[in-house]
Formats: structure tokens, C-alpha cells, sequence
């Protein structure tokens, strides 16, 4: 039976998105994984978003809370609202209560990944914060760390990510990840697809 990972995410303007789909792939790369990507819901009305400019969302299937369950790893991704993830995220996180008072998601590894609209603007404080949430489930956060290369040092183009997970740079919503941030994102795919592997055969 193939180890299931999945992607989780929520974006506005397509950007986390983006490195939502380079994520999958790189998880997909791993012999006997199956990834899946899903999009939490939107809380905001179809009125809202047209005013603040987000485009249709795409027809990726969105998830409800006591799917998580299904999963023997998950990668979660945002944007980021001053530092922290946005609210729609952290609405769909709150409705896992139920989960959390069964302890079901308890030593499920998971990943984070995250944009931000500027350098300063919470690539790391987002990724943080966003923690607390693995913390309370008793999930295993795996960072990437430096394990994607030689990108990680980079000195000279504008990159997001951290060691904390891939990350990319919004701007002013026109600018789109750089091959060097959708090379980071697959390599999180893989690089965690891989560990998920490891922890549920070492279950079985």
C-alpha cells in the first residue's frame, strides 16, 4: 500500500500554490509514496476576493479537517499575514479540534511552507509560528535544514525559504517563485516524502 502525503495549502493570488505543485511532484518522485494536493476553504466571499483582485481558484479538491486523518505525512502552506499564517489557514486549523482532542494526527511527520510580499516580510517569524500548531497535534515538524544544497547559501538573487521549509516572495503579486525557490520546493517533497516513507514502514 503506497505511504500517502499530503499537501495542504491556502493561496490567494496562486503563489503558494505554485510551490504547492512543485512540492507534490518532488513528493511524488519517492518509490511507493502517494502524494495528493488539496486546498483548504476560503472564508472570504466571492465579492471580497474580486475586490481585493484574487483570481478563480483552481479545481484542486478542497479538504475538510478529518481528512488529515487519512494521511501518513502532510505539508502545509500559506501566505503570511504580518509574520503569522493567514487567517483562512489558521480557520481551518481551528476546526481540527476534534482531531487534536483524539491525539489523531500524534507523530505524523509535517512539513511548512509559506510566501511572504517581501524578505522582511515573516519568512521565518511565519514558519514559526505556524509550530505551534504541529506542537499541539504531537506531530514531528521536519525542517528542511540546509539538506536542498548549495541554493540555500545564495547570496545573490532574491530568494525565499529557509531552513525551516520553501518559501517564496510575492512583491507586489506580480513577481513568481524563482527556479531556485520551485527547486527548494521539490526538493521539501521529496526530501519529506522520503522520511514519511521511512516512519510508516518502520510502523508497520
Amino acid at each position: 500500500m503506497a505511504v500517502k502525503v499530503y499537501i495542504v495549502y491556502y493561496s490567494m493570488y496562486g503563489h503558494v500554490e505554485k510551490l504547492a505543485q512543485e512540492i507534490t511532484k518532488g513528493a511524488n518522485s519517492v518509490e511507493g509514496v502517494e502524494a495528493s494536493l488539496w486546498q483548504v476553504p476560503e472564508t472570504l466571499s466571492e465579492d471580497v476576493l474580486g475586490k481585493m483582485g484574487a483570481p478563480p481558484k483552481s479545481e484542486v479538491p478542497i479538504i475538510q479537517p478529518g481528512q488529515l486523518a487519512d494521511a501518513d505525512g502532510l505539508i502545509f502552506g500559506f501566505p503570511t499575514r504580518f509574520g503569522m499564517m493567514a487567517a483562512q489557514f489558521k480557520a481551518f486549523m481551528d476546526a481540527t479540534g476534534g482531531l487534536w482532542r483524539a491525539q489523531t494526527l500524534a507523530g505524523k511527520p509535517a512539513g511548512i511552507f509559506y510566501s511572504t510580499g517581501s524578505q522582511g516580510g515573516g519568512q521565518e517569524t511565519t514558519a514559526l509560528t505556524a509550530i505551534t500548531q504541529l506542537a499541539h497535534h504531537g506531530m514531528i515538524f521536519v525542517p528542511i535544514g540546509y539538506t536542498s544544497g548549495a541554493g540555500m547559501f545564495e547570496m545573490v538573487q532574491v530568494k525565499g525559504g529557509s531552513p525551516y521549509g520553501a518559501g517564496t516572495l510575492a512583491g507586489d503579486g506580480t513577481r513568481q517563485p524563482s527556479k531556485l525557490e520551485l527547486e527548494t520546493a521539490f526538493h521539501q517533497g521529496k526530501y519529506i516524502a522520503a522520511i514519511t516513507k521511512r516512519l510508516a514502514t518502520k510502523s508497520d
